[in-house]
């Protein structure tokens, strides 16, 4: 498991998991469009909400059978919950991707 560094809000960069850099690499090595997957997050109180755009093509892939794999990467995330004290959400949309015409 990789490591990133990021920027906490008072501007100093801290060293860490980083959850959008995890699930855009992760979520890269299972669709067929690589190259219009887009992972985006923003932060609402103390919840996080993680934005996975992809191609309407992949969606399948992402969410899963019977949302298996979007329910996987939910309890991994889970667990940075314990570290940054931050509830996490994930989203997948298609429709709303910038890269899709």
């Amino acid at each position: 498991m990789e490591h990133f560094s990021e920027q906490n809000p008072s501007g100093e960069e801290k060293e860490g998991f980083c959850v959008e850099k995890f699930v855009e690499a992760y979520c890269k090595k299972i669709v067929a469009y690589p190259q219009v997957l887009q992972v985006q997050s923003r932060l609402q109180g103390q919840i996080k909400e993680i934005l996975i755009y992809t191609n309407p093509m992949d969606m399948g892939r992402v969410i899963g059978k019977d949302g298996k794999m979007v329910s996987a990467l939910r309890t991994f995330i889970s667990g940075v919950k314990v570290k940054d004290g931050l509830s996490y959400k994930i989203i997948v949309l298609a429709s709303e991707n910038p890269y899709i015409s």
